[in-house]
């Protein structure tokens, strides 16, 4: 152990200590809260330039209907479409033309939106919005009911349905769907990105190894097996470093930023952006929804997802590092891991789609099976875990983590032995089931 231990330190030090580790722990988190407040206080920015449309009218029944607001200018003119486009050069007379040739009661496709440049979803959602109100109204009239408007108007009801949590013991807990998905994501995707990213540190620094033959003085020292886990220990090390230092730097950024300037943010738009951690800003200053996301935040059981969030990343990462590293030892040159890497790649890949499609139904089948299913189980099964997912699940897929992780380290550690000190042959995958059977 006392060897491993000193691998383990070399790996640690060596990689903390570069300029490149110290400049991205801390630059990410500043980036990451400067880009959030840049986006808010960018969206915040009106735009005070009227956008003019005009409308040709063949049925001459909308010129009530589409009214100009701060925002857009409707103009009704009586000429040929052909002309009106002709008219407009870079979009300097208008921004769009609304062609309408019969009555969209009868005709609901009779309305053509056209542009010289791509029409924003706002103009399109606008227009699309009146036409459809006047319309609705219109076959309301059909129906020649008194007062038919006002009772559909009164009948349409948005139903704030608010979701409460009890324990064993009785306590209530309000919770919230969208929280849940927005940690489960969040979670998922920074497992699925450390796997990536330190998995392939743990191959390129064996072939850098390998290729300059260090490996040869070290492993005249040490078992290649005691090598091979004191890189992948070592560089997980770092990973839970560079993690842990990236949450506290962004909470105290994130803080320090809101008080400074929580009195120029739109806190409604940081609501809508989903990052409920950002929002810093005093109690007082709070709309009811932010309060009540805030609120919904003390239904999560943080402890429970902080520990099984590290015991997942150790496990997903321990496995997919040590195949990394079976890889790395067995060729010569980061170009010849190509081959070897993408079928190591195509699990992580398929089980971030698994894991958005299981925030969706975090109870169905290809969530429960993904979230079993060693390859894709680190990831699937942090989006379910802010679902309350039971005990009994979590016990069998950290079970079947640590037990393929046992296996994959020792199928790993058979290929690191035999391929580490061999140079000038291309492997095969054939080869590479001998060297198991070795």
């Amino acid at each position: 152990m006392s060897k491993i231990s000193l691998i383990i330190k070399r790996e640690y030090t060596t990689r903390v200590m570069k300029k490149s580790f110290i400049l991205l722990t801390f630059l990410i988190p500043i980036l990451f809260v400067g880009m959030l407040f840049l986006i808010v206080w960018l969206g915040g920015i009106k735009d005070d330039k009227i956008k003019t449309i005009v409308v040709i009218d063949k049925t001459h029944l909308y010129t009530k209907v589409l009214k100009s607001n701060e925002n857009y200018s409707f103009q009704f003119v009586d000429a040929p479409v052909e002309k009106i486009k002709s008219q407009n050069t870079n979009n300097e007379q208008f921004t769009a033309l609304l062609y309408i040739t019969d009555n969209l009661v009868d005709n609901p496709k009779a309305a053509t939106l056209y542009s010289e440049k791509q029409v924003n979803l706002e103009l399109k959602r606008y227009v699309s919005s009146l036409l459809n109100k006047y319309i609705e109204e219109q076959k309301l009239a059909t129906y020649n009911i008194p007062n038919l408007k006002e009772m559909v108007e009164k009948s349409r009801t948005d139903i704030d349905l608010k979701t409460i949590k009890w324990g064993e013991n009785g306590k209530e807990k309000e919770g919230s769907a969208e929280l849940a998905l927005i940690i489960g994501m969040m979670s998922a995707f920074i497992i699925y990105m450390f796997i990536v990213i330190y998995g392939a540190q743990v191959m390129n620094g064996v072939v850098q190894e390998k290729t300059n033959r260090i490996v040869e003085v070290i492993i005249s020292s040490v078992k290649p097996f005691e090598l091979m886990m004191g890189k992948i220990i070592g560089i997980a090390m770092v990973g839970l470093t560079q993690f842990l230092m990236w949450v506290i730097l962004t909470v105290v950024i994130s803080t320090v930023a809101g008080a400074i300037f929580g009195g120029n943010v739109d806190v409604n738009s940081l609501h809508q952006m989903g990052q409920m951690g950002m929002q810093t800003v005093p109690t007082n200053a709070m709309s009811p929804e932010i309060q009540g996301l805030f609120t919904a935040l003390n239904g999560v059981n943080y402890l429970q997802i902080i520990v099984l969030f590290i015991v997942y990343f150790l496990g997903g990462y321990l496995l997919y590092a040590s195949l990394f590293a079976a890889v790395g030892s067995a060729v010569d040159n980061e170009t010849d891991t190509q081959q070897f890497s993408l079928p190591l790649m195509l699990p992580i890949i398929f089980a971030i789609y698994a894991a958005i499609y299981s925030a969706q139904n975090p109870d169905g089948p290809l969530a429960f099976w993904c979230s079993m299913i060693p390859f894709t189980s680190p990831i699937v099964m942090m989006v379910r875990l802010p679902f309350d997912v039971p005990v009994w699940q979590i016990i069998l897929s950290l079970t079947i983590l640590v037990l393929s992780f046992i296996g994959t380290t020792w199928m790993a550690g058979k290929i690191y032995r035999t391929g580490i000190l061999m140079y000038g042959k291309k492997v095969t995958w054939k080869e590479l089931f001998k060297w198991l059977r070795y």
